[in-house]
């Protein structure tokens, strides 16, 4: 469906300035921007990404990851085509990647926002995820339907790159609940030669969406030699408790797949090496993702006691009553 995008402007000669995310495209009359599903029609800017849906599940909200929001609950997660990076190492370049130029259409079943809230009633989901893909790119998409979820008294979050613009944080925040952020690198050149995208809006997207009061965990996707320096992993680490050392970082293992196929998984002791480093930047909640076996309970930052016990994505015993430690009355961030 094609329908007027928002946060754009019209230039000369019928161009358009799309700031939806720093990309910042400018986009000439007939032509797609980067992400190409928003394209210029005369002058004005169109999302093709309205109303078509390539996933739609009930998913644990652990499975996003998120481990402090709403735990032990279903999130209804969503996604059209699309995305507004490039990385070779996507786990679902299925459709986050369109290759061919100058698509009028997007593939997907047609599914109203007003249909999304109700499905998602229906399967007993406490909120609703923009995920798979870039929910940057559907935005329009996505605002409607949080709008109509949040009025139905569900949650919204977002899975997301954090390459949005501050003006897309703002327009979308008082229906946005929780971010899960992709902080893949903390080399700006990793962001543009693997990405194709930079990585200060992104820090500056984890710092805006703790400032408007929207819950924030951040993923690490660790990758052998690409981002697997105990100094990059040092000062992912560090920035984060800059932010807040409340904020869970997830380390996840990396699996060769798409254009890195000939990478090998992530080391064991590397991801455990992460743990270290952000333990030791005084990181209260750090959870190894993609690794079976590995711890991803959830201990008080006080006295250490469990307070919920995971196997998987299943959340099988939450203890935390009234947002507090029942042993020791630690008040525990998050949304509970």
């Amino acid at each position: 469906m094609c329908k007027e995008a928002m946060l754009y402007e019209t230039l000369e000669n019928n161009d358009v300035h799309c700031f939806l995310c720093n990309h910042h495209c400018r986009i000439k009359d007939g032509d797609t921007g980067f992400c190409k599903v928003r394209k210029n029609i005369g002058g004005k800017l169109n999302t093709l990404a309205y109303g078509k849906v390539v996933a739609a599940n009930s998913d644990p909200i652990e499975k996003k990851p998120l481990y402090h929001f709403l735990p032990g609950s279903l999130s209804f997660s969503i996604a059209t085509m699309g995305c507004n990076f490039h990385c070779g190492f996507c786990q679902n370049w299925q459709i986050s990647q369109i290759e061919e130029e100058g698509v009028s259409e997007l593939p997907g079943r047609s599914f109203s926002p007003k249909q999304i809230v109700a499905e998602a009633q229906k399967a007993g989901c406490k909120s609703i995820a923009y995920t798979y893909t870039e929910p940057t790119i559907f935005f329009e998409y996505a605002y409607d339907t949080a709008r109509l979820a949040k009025e139905a008294g569900l949650a919204n979050v977002f899975v997301t790159n954090g390459f949005m613009t501050k003006q897309a944080l703002e327009t979308v925040s008082d229906h946005l609940d929780a971010c899960n952020v992709d902080l893949k690198s903390f080399n700006n050149e990793f962001y543009k030669s693997v990405c194709q995208g930079r990585l200060k809006p992104v820090l500056d997207s984890i710092r805006t969406m703790k400032a408007l009061g929207i819950w924030v965990e951040v993923t690490t996707l660790i990758i052998p030699e690409q981002n697997d320096s105990d100094e990059e992993l040092r000062n992912i680490a560090r920035f984060i408790a800059g932010v807040s050392i409340d904020i869970p970082w997830h380390i996840s293992r990396f699996h060769p797949g798409y254009q890195y196929n000939d990478a090998y998984p992530t080391p064991a002791e590397t991801l455990r090496k992460a743990y270290t480093m952000g333990k030791e930047a005084g990181l209260h909640f750090i959870y190894i993702g993609n690794l079976p076996g590995e711890e991803k309970d959830t201990a008080c930052p006080h006295c250490r006691h469990t307070l919920i016990h995971r196997s998987g994505f299943v959340t099988l015993e939450n203890r935390i009553r009234n947002s507090r430690c029942p042993e020791c009355g630690e008040i525990v961030p998050g949304v509970f």
